[in-house]
């Protein structure tokens, strides 16, 4: 007797047919829903940073032209040294520097403490403080512009470094990137560290701190790059050069400098706005992703 033969698997009928790997079909469809809108969104951003670049090196009959030039004809750091020169530019820097490093520090800390107490102790209405903590999330910070500044006026703060950075010290979107982060820490380790004797000081900064610090950076960089930026709040709580920060101090190059022949000048200051805040991008990317997502699974 001969031994029955094998049976074979024939294909599902009327189950569609998963296209090859590199099928024209399938490098249309990758190509057209992945590289074409990653490259469109690319230029977007990048273009405008670029222009402004080689625009801080160009003359002003390069910039000003009927004849588009992209590149300069001759690299020129003629248009930084006026910026630096026709405001105080080391002064703007100093205390941007100053208010970015207080108001980080001081934010990212109480974002911390606030989400180590909303996790992990106990308390009346806590799950109400994280609610209204959400609901400030939603309004506008020019919202609250006017009341901080009759309140900041009116106790000496006007013109100084502090009447800056204090009515900004709280970030809502920390806090809540930070507790969502420590819902997913394993309850265990506390709860051995709590049989040991820690408190809840020493849980926070020997235990969840070292494994939070991708999140923790994420916040950070937020946190930076907000009080860098920050424009509105400077600009109206104070108006003398003294105390100005660098994107408000652009303001007084722009008047100090007016004409067409200004652009260049104007776009160098723009460049050393930006450029300590790309350096601290470059040192924190690598936390983004791993930050942003650590609390977005848990289980």
């Amino acid at each position: 007797m001969t031994a029955p033969a094998p049976l074979t698997v024939t294909e599902t009928a009327g189950a569609p047919e998963r296209p090859r790997p590199f099928s024209s079909q399938n490098l249309v469809r990758t190509i057209a829903g992945g590289y074409v809108p990653l490259i469109v969104a690319t230029l977007i951003v990048a273009l405008p940073l670029l222009w402004m670049v080689l625009s801080s090196f160009k003359t002003p009959g390069e910039i000003v032209t009927t004849e588009l030039k992209l590149l300069p004809q001759s690299v020129s750091l003629d248009n930084y040294s006026t910026a630096m020169t026709t405001v105080p530019f080391a002064r703007f820097f100093l205390n941007s520097t100053i208010v970015t490093a207080v108001g980080a520090i001081v934010k990212v800390t109480l974002a911390i403490m606030t989400a180590y107490a909303l996790v992990f102790v106990r308390f009346p209405f806590k799950n109400i403080i994280f609610i209204l903590i959400l609901v400030a999330l939603m309004v506008p910070s020019q919202v609250s512009i006017l009341p901080n500044y009759v309140l900041i006026a009116s106790i000496g703060g006007k013109n100084t470094l502090w009447g800056i950075i204090l009515p900004g010290l709280g970030t809502a979107f920390g806090t809540f990137l930070l507790r969502q982060h420590f819902m997913t820490l394993p309850a265990s380790i506390l709860e051995a560290a709590e049989i040991d004797g820690a408190g809840h000081w020493k849980r926070l900064w020997s235990i969840v701190v070292p494994v939070s610090v991708p999140s923790i950076a994420t916040v950070a960089l937020v946190t930076i790059v907000s009080e860098w930026n920050d424009y509105i709040w400077p600009l109206i709580i104070t108006d003398k050069p003294e105390v100005m920060t660098l994107p408000v101090g652009l303001t007084l190059l722009q008047n100090s400098e007016s004409g067409t022949g200004s652009w260049g000048i104007l776009m160098a200051g723009a460049v050393l706005v930006i450029v300590p805040v790309l350096i601290v991008f470059a040192m924190l990317q690598r936390y983004i992703v791993a930050g942003l997502t650590q609390g977005s699974v848990t289980g």
